[in-house]
């Protein structure tokens, strides 16, 4: 019996039909290479890997490996790894395709993995997660409202994400706290030409004053005046009403001055 651990913030799926429209919604394919964050006691997996032609298990405790060596045994290849290391590249090198990548996540590092996907984007075909609510809202929120942020943004940047269905803590051993939602996120293979690093910094740095404008906060972080003048944006607007078109337009407009940068 696999107990669920605190430290790992580990709560396992246990409702059948919550099961059956994730693996519904993921929609396997013979050709597949699927990787699955997570498995736990394997209530996923079983449903997933014998339906496609490659499938890694990345599991860090080592009574759910136990277990799922036992259920599975050596057929299944399983990776004792933090994700946050697996190399993604060398996944899809090996299999000859991109990774679909599917999970009930670790709620406390769930912007470490949606980060490190989006990191890794090229080699992503999609994600189909089990996220907290208000992450999955963070993650498919509009411009204009007010949990529309840097994951909202970088997410559109990289991917179409789609808020799926909610997820009550009833469906969970242990229960959680909070509710739960299932959020697919499909990559985009025409990811807009753009500089990554100053594309991040303005994101993370206008939102991280929101209720200033965004002349205030691009001069905070090193911008000069008169070269803030050149920008066509409207710069009296907050961070929260630029879709990512127009975060990639500011972008452009503002790499001539990038050396004004604080800590560029």
């Amino acid at each position: 019996m696999v107990v669920p651990k605190k430290s790992l913030s580990q709560n396992f799926l246990r409702d059948d039909n919550i099961v059956r429209k994730i693996v519904a919604s993921l929609a396997p394919k013979p050709s597949d290479a699927i990787l699955e964050i997570g498995p736990g006691r394997g209530v996923l997996t079983r449903q997933i890997w014998q339906q496609v032609r490659h499938f890694v298990a990345v599991e860090v405790d080592d009574q759910a490996i136990a277990l799922l060596r036992e259920l599975f045994g050596p057929a299944l290849t399983i990776l004792r790894q933090d994700v946050r290391e697996v190399r993604l590249a060398s996944l899809a090198s090996e299999y000859q395709s991109a990774i679909r990548v599917v999970g009930n996540i670790p709620y406390h590092i769930t912007s470490d993995i949606l980060f490190w996907l989006f990191d890794q984007q090229e080699h992503v075909a999609d994600a189909t997660l089990m996220l907290q609510l208000e992450v999955a809202r963070r993650l498919t929120a509009d411009a204009g409202g007010k949990e529309y942020g840097i994951l909202s943004v970088v997410a559109r940047l990289f991917s179409e994400p789609t808020l799926l269905f909610r997820v009550s803590p009833h469906c969970f051993w242990p229960e959680p706290s909070v509710e739960s939602a299932v959020v697919r996120l499909d990559f985009r293979t025409d990811v807009p030409a753009h500089d990554h690093r100053l594309f991040r910094a303005i994101v993370r740095g206008t939102f991280g004053k929101r209720r200033k404008m965004l002349s205030t906060s691009l001069k905070h972080m090193g911008f000069r005046d008169q070269n803030l003048r050149q920008v066509t944006l409207d710069l009296h607007r907050r961070p929260e009403d630029l879709a990512l078109e127009e975060f990639l337009e500011l972008t452009r407009q503002l790499e001539p001055y990038r050396d004004q940068l604080q800590d560029a």
